[in-house]
């Protein structure tokens, strides 16, 4: 399958005028090597109204689902044995550190770093857009509720393509579209404090270089470090026409679309995972997903009263819209399956409810106690987990190995 990627020239007329001077001219320049097609007067060189004019050529023409690109150009750097000299990753920790205070966050607080919590709890950073909010919203709770005094989450995360490990790269290296304008928010701690774990989202038409670079980097400073894939869940666009009723929303449907997205993780996490052995596991939000469709079909959902909001026009629905964000209440769902992957622990296990700080009663009590019973099966079902529970005590068998 053909690897494409968005092309978003960093003009600052779309950013904070108070953020940034504009493009120098030696960054038009390199630009215009990329991007030849951009001169179009054709005098060999590129002014900020050209770049501007052919980045939202480029924006326009491309394939998008409700503002979310699927289809986009990607730097031709990526193909390369390196990146450029002054990427960010290059530097030593100390450089890394400097060169975030120069930002507005960094000069708050440079480095987040945490003590090695005596529980167990799992120090974490993480990528991720839209789709892993939910999860990132609701796994502090989960946490506490489980008796675990986890840290809090250190992430960087954006809209869309914006949160995808690729771009995000890109910005904190200062490299391709960011091009010497990093914000090392990561890389920083990350080269200079203790972690356990990171996690990502994932997005259209991912290439393994995406994550290895973060992986790499991240096994220089922190050797033990295990790295966590959401694989997210199925999405209208994945057929061939939109269902005119849910009526055509079967459990078979959603097996086989859930299907389709596993093969393209496995695929991924399989060529992750031959680098660096035993270190990369699959969140599965995608097998979570498909199962809710299955239990709602049978009845077994109380309260959830359609699959499609964008189809049954039902608001406590599994799906919102066409994109496929989750529907009201099924971030506890995403936050159980990330908990029970990371933790190797049944949600069915925490005796109390979760505290997650809503106004509404829904999901109800009951409601709650099927998300976890779902995401404890999706989880040990899916062999690339790195989570067994043959004895069936909602512990995972394989705690030795894979944490």
């Amino acid at each position: 399958m053909k690897y494409i990627c968005l092309l978003i020239i960093p003009l600052l007329l779309s950013a904070d005028a108070n953020a940034f001077d504009g493009p120098s001219q030696q960054q038009l320049a390199e630009w215009l090597k990329r991007f030849p097609k951009a001169d179009t007067n054709g005098d060999g060189k590129l002014s900020v109204k050209e770049a501007t004019a052919y980045q939202q050529k480029r924006r326009k023409s491309a394939g998008r689902q409700n503002g979310a690109p699927s289809t986009f150009e990607v730097d031709p750097g990526w193909k390369s044995d390196s990146f450029p000299d002054h990427a960010v990753c290059y530097r030593t920790p100390k450089e890394i550190q400097e060169l975030y205070t120069k930002t507005p966050d960094g000069q708050k607080n440079s480095i987040t770093s945490y003590p090695k919590p005596a529980d167990g709890a799992l120090r974490i950073v993480g990528t991720g857009h839209s789709f892993m909010a939910p999860g990132y919203t609701t796994l502090p709770a989960i946490t506490r509720a489980a008796g675990l005094n986890q840290p809090p989450l250190v992430t960087h995360t954006g809209g869309g393509m914006t949160g995808s490990t690729r771009y995000k790269w890109e910005q904190e290296n200062g490299i391709f579209q960011f091009d010497r304008q990093p914000t090392p928010k990561l890389l920083a701690s990350i080269s200079n404090a203790e972690w356990d774990a990171m996690m990502w989202g994932p997005y259209f038409q991912d290439q393994p270089e995406y994550y290895l670079c973060w992986m790499d980097f991240s096994l220089k400073y922190n050797p033990q470090m295990k790295f966590y894939l959401s694989d997210a869940w199925p999405q209208l666009g994945q057929l061939q026409q939109q269902p005119k009723s849910e009526d055509e929303l079967t459990p078979e449907v959603f097996a086989q679309m859930g299907a389709e997205k596993n093969v393209a993780t496995t695929k991924l996490v399989g060529t992750l995972n031959a680098k660096h052995p035993q270190k990369v596991f699959v969140m599965p939000t995608n097998d979570a997903m498909v199962l809710a469709a299955d239990y709602y079909s049978r009845g077994e959902l109380p309260g959830v009263e359609g699959i499609h909001r964008l189809i049954g026009k039902k608001e406590r629905s599994l799906w919102h819209d066409h994109l496929g964000h989750l529907g009201p209440g099924l971030g506890d769902l995403e936050g159980y399956v990330f908990y029970a992957t990371l933790y190797g622990r049944s949600p069915e296990l925490i005796e109390d409810d979760v505290n997650f700080r809503r106004d509404s009663n829904y999901p109800s009590r009951e409601l709650d106690r099927m998300f976890r019973r779902i995401a404890w099966q999706a989880v040990t079902n899916h062999p690339l987990s790195g989570v067994v529970d043959a004895d069936k005590d909602g512990i995972n068998d394989l705690e030795s190995v894979a944490r």
